[in-house]
């Protein structure tokens, strides 16, 4: 609690005061609304191996002078799986209302023997990110983990061909990397929750370090309003891991489903 405070405070004594001439972005998002909470299955191979959920806080919060949706992503490993690997993955982000770029961005990951904790602060009037680490220079309008994906959801595909490609800026471990989702079409797929029309994706991911490929993953999302992930399959470089949507509720708009 004090980091966040801490952090709060040198954005807004730091950003707000010295550069109100500037003008951030004005996005018009209706894909997503505070109370909204989607929950995902997640499976390596066959084994039933953890749940993914993400929560839009009921409230929104105010980071100086700007309304954010607090979203945070929880991940733990489940059963089995759970004895040899254990996973206690929580994430926060702050996103500015109108303009969709966080402010704060909040990790604390346990996954196996492997621990992190980090702070960041964004200051999208300068350009920079600041961890406990190190301030770095950013691109315009960059995103974290959690915000590209709530951005990537406002984004309009009705003119999509087969092939085009989406880019965010995204930061990770006081780097950035430019994030790429190719537009494959539509399609409809079946689920547990039922049968969804989708639009299907191929996000362009880091070879060699987990995945086996470039295009290693394919991302389906429901065709309507909301954009929400139905399903996410990837090919890692031991096996393969599927997510499906397992729940949902508070969401802004009826799903595309198919009767």
């Amino acid at each position: 609690m004090k980091a966040i405070i801490r952090i709060a405070l040198v954005i807004s004594l730091g950003v707000f005061s010295t550069a109100q001439a500037q003008i951030l972005r004005k996005v018009s998002q209706d894909a997503f609304q505070p109370g909204e909470e989607l929950k995902y299955r997640v499976h390596y191979g066959f084994m039933d191996a953890g749940e993914a959920v993400l929560t839009v806080a009921p409230e929104m919060k105010s980071i100086g002078s700007r309304n954010c949706f607090k979203v945070t992503g929880t991940g733990r490993s489940l059963g089995a799986f759970d004895w040899f690997f254990k996973v206690r993955d929580r994430y926060e982000s702050y996103i500015d209302s109108d303009a969709m770029i966080p402010w704060l961005f909040i990790r604390n990951v346990e996954e196996g023997s492997y621990t992190k904790n980090q702070n960041v602060s964004f200051n999208h009037y300068k350009s920079t990110a600041t961890s406990e680490k190190k301030t770095i220079k950013t691109p315009g309008h960059v995103q974290d983990l959690i915000s590209a994906f709530y951005y990537a959801r406002t984004i309009d595909f009705n003119n999509a061909a087969p092939g085009d490609t989406f880019l965010i800026n995204t930061y990770l471990d006081d780097e950035t990397f430019p994030l790429v989702i190719k537009y494959v079409g539509k399609e409809t797929i079946k689920t547990k929750k039922g049968k969804f029309k989708c639009i299907k994706f191929k996000p362009y991911l880091l070879e060699g370090r987990v995945f086996k490929e470039k295009e290693g993953m394919t991302v389906w999302v429901s065709d309507d309003k909301n954009r929400i992930p139905i399903r996410a399959e990837a090919e890692i470089m031991v096996g393969s891991v599927k997510m499906d949507l397992s729940d949902y509720k508070g969401v802004a708009h009826p799903l595309a489903m198919v009767k």
